[in-house]
């Protein structure tokens, strides 16, 4: 049944890649628990080790909040067509915003999405597989475009101001560090 590992093996890296969506989980020692579905064309592997994550525009922004107090992500991925399978990542993440170089270096490896809004950089620390009997199958239909679509109506200026009423404090009030320079 469930398998532990220190590091992404080829079978799982080629799961990975047929997954059409990925959930993400972090939290701070008190306050609210994040978990989030994510989707699109969103998710690279960099090596047994290392995933990106481009993090798009969204009604809250609590990933970034967590990772500035407690770097501790999970990741998770469900088979929900072929063989059953759940694999979780737990690992280490930074988040960086487009003021970075970070981001300049590492945003080429996505296509063009607006709404772009962080690149999360994670250090795998564990890699768990359990078996996804109870996970049930399902059809994928195809992506949605609304959010493409939406962020691309709002241009960069808009963008930006939603997220200064959106996305500058999580749930608990703490600083998300969206526009601020020195995070």
């Amino acid at each position: 049944m469930g398998k532990r590992s220190k590091s992404l093996d080829s079978k799982q890296i080629e799961f990975i890649a047929k997954q059409k969506l990925f959930f993400v989980a972090t939290a701070m020692k008190d306050g609210s628990i994040n978990l989030s579905p994510k989707g699109m064309d969103s998710f690279r592997i960099i090596d047994n080790n290392n995933i990106l994550w481009l993090n798009l525009t969204g009604s809250g922004n609590e990933t970034a909040t967590h990772l500035q107090y407690d770097k501790r992500m999970t990741i998770m991925f469900c088979a929900f067509e072929g063989k059953p399978m759940i694999l979780r990542l737990y690992g280490e993440a930074r988040p960086f915003h487009k003021r970075d170089a970070f981001w300049n270096e590492h945003i080429g490896q996505f296509p063009e999405i607006a709404g772009g809004r962080q690149l999360i950089h994670m250090k795998i620390k564990l890699v768990q597989t359990s078996c996804g009997f109870g996970v049930p199958l399902m059809d994928y239909k195809g992506e949605r475009n609304m959010l493409n679509i939406w962020a691309e109506n709002k241009g960069e200026d808009g963008l930006n101001e939603y997220m200064g009423l959106k996305n500058v404090k999580s749930l608990d009030g703490l600083p998300t560090g969206i526009f601020d320079e020195s995070s």
